[in-house]
């Protein structure tokens, strides 16, 4: 039987503030468990909450850049539930009034571009993070009360490629916006899925399975493309779907049961008693997003406009935002954007990558490689020369001074090229034989022998065209 697939994603992202939602605790990844915390996060008696000003101003720009409609009054409501890494037994959280709903966001993928209704983002507290050991469990409340937005999208992705795609456009979007460094490794974009089938051309929704805490892009189409398979061969054999929670298990590819669902939990929301309405100014909410950064389709066209880079060379660059900012200044002082281009995305990540460098750890001046790119585009240097003095750029070393150095310069002096070329033709009378016999490999020799002779620094591409010159003279 055929099926349509109804995909809908949400998504939580931790905000860049340096307190957390309620608290002043600061929010540093990776500190000793523990301490990152105060009496708020551990909720003690007698304790308030205070709205962190900095995270509702974020939650503002991620609603403004994904077109949602911004509700004015912020309004926080508790969800009661009784778990370990919940400290007050409730989360603070906007269930009923959302800073943001009915927003959209452009994906692209295989078949074109497509939209993807954003129902709403809403703002609350994490959790804190459980370590499940064999005699017990440990927690760490140094993540209680990070701030987040959750956004949910309407149920419009059909496959997993449109997943990824879109969580990936959610990503470049919150990441160039500054909102958050959204790191799936370390949690802080965590992405749960829900999935259901239907047959083809009905209106009435399958039981959803919910597949959570994806920490990657790729385990995402991963696990809904097995997760639509699963689901598929259930229904052909005359199986019934129940509604459960599952995860992702990247040694076997496959979703696993965590937890069937028997119907919705009832959180028995209520108001917040402790946090009354706060109405945002407008002109407060206008200055936010009046000063918004450069987002990434932004970003894309200025790219296609200014340098004509190709669509896989920006995407490349849209998913590296620090790569991309060495690339623009690179691009104050080189002539050949496309150059320039291929040397950042291939030869740059490629040295990051095997000497385990990060790209704020890097020495070289984007100056320098602009320099080195300029070289190769006037001829002064060979594109094998070249990757020698990549290296030392690299290193931090001025281009200039390496070709001096190293005496790697170009020759391109016709007079000194032509002596370099009659002196290889006159010892090498078979070559210039076969070339006369139509075996056009000859120049190729010839070409060779005079770079051996110019100790590697004569011109390819000029001693090629003069070596044909001189052998059309010859065999006349």
């Amino acid at each position: 039987m055929e099926y349509d697939v109804v995909i809908g994603i949400e998504i939580h992202c931790e905000l860049n503030t340096n307190s957390k939602m309620f608290s002043s605790s600061p929010t540093t990844f990776g500190k000793l468990a523990n301490s990152c915390v105060n009496e708020i996060d551990l909720a003690h008696p007698g304790t308030l909450p205070c709205v962190n000003k900095g995270a509702v101003e974020q939650a503002i720009k991620a609603c403004t850049a994904l077109h949602l409609e911004i509700d004015p009054v912020v309004k926080f409501d508790r969800k009661n539930y009784y778990y370990s890494d919940l400290p007050k037994g409730f989360q603070i959280t906007q269930q009923f009034f959302p800073i943001g709903k009915e927003g959209h966001i452009e994906i692209e993928t295989s078949l074109g571009k497509k939209k993807i209704r954003i129902n709403r983002i809403h703002m609350e507290e994490d959790t804190a993070k459980q370590f499940h050991l064999t005699e017990g469990t440990l927690i760490d409340f140094n993540r209680a009360g990070t701030p987040l937005i959750e956004i949910v999208s309407e149920p419009d992705m059909t496959n997993g490629e449109e997943a990824a795609a879109y969580v990936e456009a959610l990503r470049q979007t919150l990441y160039y916006l500054g909102v958050s460094d959204v790191k799936m490794e370390e949690g802080s974009m965590r992405c749960d899925v829900n999935i259901s089938l239907m047959p083809k051309g009905s209106t009435v929704y399958g039981v959803k399975n919910e597949i959570k805490n994806l920490n990657s892009i790729s385990n995402v189409q991963k696990a809904i493309d097995y997760e639509i398979e699963r689901q598929a061969k259930i229904l052909d054999e005359g199986g019934i779907i129940e509604q459960a929670t599952r995860r992702f298990d990247e040694a076997t590819k496959s979703t696993i049961l965590m937890r069937l669902k028997e119907g919705n939990v009832d959180y028995k929301f209520f108001p917040e008693p402790n946090i009354v309405p706060i109405r945002l100014e407008d002109a407060w909410i206008k200055s936010i997003q009046a000063n918004l950064p450069e987002l990434p389709e932004q970003r894309r066209a200025r790219y296609q406009r200014d340098y004509q880079l190709s669509a896989y060379d920006i995407n490349v660059f849209l998913a590296n935002k620090e790569l991309a900012e060495i690339y623009e200044e690179v691009m104050k002082t080189c002539k050949n954007a496309k150059l320039a281009c291929n040397w950042m995305i291939t030869d740059v990540l490629a040295w990051l990558g095997k000497n385990n460098v990060q790209i704020p750890d890097l020495k070289m001046k984007p100056e320098d490689l602009a320099t080195m790119v300029n070289m190769i585009e006037n001829g002064d240097i060979s594109g094998k020369q070249a990757k020698e003095v990549f290296e030392d750029v690299m290193l931090g070393k001025n281009p200039n001074q390496i070709v001096e150095e190293k005496g790697l310069k170009q020759v391109s002096d016709t007079s000194m090229l032509e002596s370099l070329i009659n002196e290889v033709l006159d010892e090498q009378p078979q070559s210039i034989e076969d070339y006369r016999n139509g075996k056009d490999r000859a120049v190729g020799f010839l070409v060779g022998q005079v770079m051996k002779k110019s100790k590697g620094q004569a011109n390819p591409a000029m001693t090629n065209k003069m070596i044909v010159e001189e052998l059309n003279k010859r065999i006349k």
